[in-house]
């Protein structure tokens, strides 16, 4: 990075001037070649977080950290290209039931994930729990799963994007993480290096989520989709409560289970299907698969009721090394926790509150998470039969089932566990969604492609 451009560079950051399109431009390149030091890095990204960026701005950021690597092109793929992005909620398995479902009613998903943040959980965790299921495929592997089966389900690699880990690592060390437009850039240069054409956000809010004020997954949810169409992408957000468990498990090969009940067509959890429809009827109406809400949704219905998007999940397990017959017999290849036990209600009264964090917590530390990266996951622990808000219980009825790897694991386990539930005499158990965000400036969408 020469010295008179980064000042210059530096100096219109600090001085809360908008960089352009070419300063940016330079800038990521600078970052890929290692050509921009250290302390220059820093002084930008502290320079941001202090003076923020305009939807133009970021747009020409996230554009420039996408095109720091290779860009995924589904040249003649007949049909829209399609996918979601949630920042993340305990029992939070909407993308493994969500991305076949969507596939078989015409779309096209090429869903890049990510691993537990926090004490939230991670979609290529819970599919490792799958015995075989690979989550790094090769750009000619992806490209025919897209076009035989209509979807996949893998990992960042690291040719996607590349600018996004290098910057991230240095937004760790100099405190600007929470920095809203480099949040942005971070999610939307991935999203856009997919090659979508279609893209719904699940911003959670409560006390389970990242974003545990309401307004600060809405100027988060705002900010996504003004940047997303100002880069040419289509895009709305749902924001969407975490006061609770999404679904009654959490917990890699339980949520696997769940998915698997939930394409079969048995009963599932109210709130997972609601959400999972909601965020389905956005992205059938953005790709123009369907005209209208209504008709999004007897789409998906009719779906899930054939078995389609079962028989999707199926070939998508298969094409990524799992066991060909899965889905006639789950229980087969899950692993399971050789312990088991019940955490009961202490009192009479009504579910009041449900402390989600430390539910995640909880079950993270049981092994279904991690606390460095190289910590190993346990597929099989985790907590299955959780109870929602509003419901009536007597002392000594069922609260979760906690599974665990030994006694003592499971001991401490319902420890951690029993404060999280509050009985009271009544409960007014939130909504689930919100609101619903799209782009201020709609105006804007050709304007950066």
């Amino acid at each position: 990075m020469r010295v008179t451009d980064a000042l210059s560079l530096l100096r219109d950051k600090r001085d809360g001037k908008p960089l352009s399109r070419k300063q940016l431009y330079w800038l990521v390149d600078a970052v890929i070649s290692g050509a921009a030091e250290e302390a220059q890095l820093g002084a930008f990204l502290m320079a941001v977080y202090q003076r923020g960026m305009g939807a133009e701005e970021q747009a020409h950021l996230t554009l420039a950290m996408r095109d720091s690597g290779t860009v995924l092109r589904w040249r003649d793929v007949p049909g829209p290209v399609l996918d979601k992005h949630s920042t993340g909620g305990v029992g939070d398995l909407v993308s493994l039931v969500l991305a076949p479902l969507v596939a078989a009613c015409g779309g096209y998903v090429p869903m890049i994930s990510g691993r537990g943040l926090g004490h939230t959980g991670g979609t290529l965790d819970k599919l490792e729990s799958i015995p075989g299921f690979s989550t790094q495929q090769s750009e000619s592997a992806m490209d025919d799963m897209l076009r035989r089966n209509g979807l996949f389900i893998v990992g960042q690699s690291a040719t996607l994007a590349p600018a996004d880990q290098r910057l991230y690592a240095l937004r760790d060390i100099t405190g600007t993480v929470s920095c809203q437009p480099l949040i942005v850039s971070s999610i939307l240069s991935k999203k856009l290096a997919e090659g979508l054409q279609g893209l719904v956000l699940d911003i959670k809010t409560g006390n389970g989520a990242i974003l545990r004020q309401h307004a600060e997954a809405e100027a988060l949810g705002q900010a996504l989709c003004n940047v997303a169409v100002a880069a040419g992408l289509p895009c709305s957000a749902l924001i969407t409560d975490m006061n609770q468990p999404l679904g009654s498990s959490a917990g890699n090969a339980l949520e696997v289970a769940m998915a698997v009940d939930f394409l079969r067509g048995h009963e599932v959890p109210e709130r997972l299907h609601e959400v999972v429809f909601a965020l389905g009827e956005e992205l059938l109406q953005t790709g123009r698969l369907a005209a209208d809400a209504a008709g999004a949704r007897d789409q998906l219905e009719a779906a899930l009721a054939s078995g389609a998007a079962a028989e999707r999940f199926a070939r998508m397990v298969a094409a990524q090394g799992g066991p060909g017959d899965f889905m006639d017999r789950p229980e087969a290849y899950l692993p399971a926790a050789p312990v088991q036990c019940v955490l009961r209600a202490s009192d009479d009264g009504v579910v009041s509150r449900i402390d989600t964090q430390q539910l995640g917590e909880a079950v993270r530390g049981l092994g279904a998470g991690r606390r460095q990266a190289r910590d190993r996951i346990d597929p099989a622990v985790g907590i299955s039969a959780c109870v929602q808000l509003g419901s009536s219980v007597t002392r000594g009825d069922p609260l979760l089932t906690l599974h665990a790897a030994s006694e003592a694991q499971a001991q401490e386990g319902l420890k951690k566990l029993a404060p999280a539930f509050m009985i009271g005499a009544q409960s007014s158990p939130p909504r689930l969604i919100y609101q619903r965000l799209q782009a201020q400036t709609a105006a804007q969408e050709a304007s950066f492609r």
